[in-house]
């Protein structure tokens, strides 16, 4: 059975926090961040709000691309800011406070982030569990923006019915980021709409071992406005007990 026939319904629910700073692998001495989360950093986010362990990185099993279907919108523009901290030497034991070896680093922090996820299991009991929690706003773990320090608050906007869509050929909007790989290549984007318009690798899926197994091009207006795009691929439409409605397309 494909996904088109399984996704009838999906969980959206809203993240923010003061900080956030998902370092990009390649950066050493002024760690940089992403400038939107990957969807490596939304699993464990996810994970820590239902329990999953991280010791021998067990969480990861349950967030394949085949089993979590992840999608996420901007609600805030990206602002960065540069602060520096002081990183303490952990491998030596010294007799006084005062001798401890300190370096200073700057590191890139998102400021004052917001996002919506959107959210589906094939595991109907993980499904179920994200819902209860999110709906008692109760974690098992601290959830947090890509470092421990930069805590993360989230609320239950709710259950809502999915449909899957397909205009190919056509503009169609798209709310959340979305891979540029599912964009036409030909005109697949319509740069007559005011917008700062960014594509960004990311890592998309990891191994027990935490080795990057996919990573994948994500295309996204860094304001958090729609973009207007021509799809290979379905869609999916967000409909709300309001009558509004939101157009996303899952990472991977």
């Amino acid at each position: 059975m494909n996904r088109e026939q399984t996704i009838d319904k999906l969980l959206v629910f809203d993240v923010w926090g003061d900080y956030a700073h998902f370092r990009r692998f390649y950066t050493t001495t002024s760690p940089l961040s992403f400038t939107i989360p990957p969807r490596t950093a939304l699993c464990g986010l996810i994970g820590a709000i239902i329990g999953k362990e991280k010791e021998d990185n067990d969480y990861l099993k349950y967030f394949t691309l085949d089993k979590a279907y992840i999608g996420l919108k901007l609600l805030k523009p990206v602002k960065k800011v540069m602060i520096a901290e002081n990183l303490i030497d952990t491998e030596k034991s010294p007799k006084s406070f005062y001798n401890i070896k300190r370096t200073r680093i700057r590191f890139e922090f998102l400021k004052d982030q917001k996002y919506r996820i959107y959210f589906y299991h094939t595991d109907n009991d993980i499904y179920q569990q994200l819902k209860e929690n999110l709906e008692s706003h109760k974690s098992v773990y601290t959830p947090c923006f890509g470092l421990s320090e930069n805590i993360a608050n989230f609320a239950f906007v709710g259950e809502f019915k999915a449909n899957s869509n397909s205009s190919i050929g056509e503009y169609v909007q798209i709310d959340s980021v979305l891979p540029s790989g599912k964009v036409i290549e030909r005109a697949g984007v319509n740069f007559d709409l005011s917008g700062e318009y960014f594509s960004m690798k990311v890592p998309i899926e990891l191994n027990l071992e935490r080795v990057v197994t996919k990573y994948s091009d994500i295309f996204f207006e860094r304001n958090g406005k729609p973009v207007e795009v021509k799809l290979s691929v379905t869609y999916w439409t967000v409909e709300y007990e309001s009558g509004s409605r939101e157009n996303i397309v899952f990472i991977e």
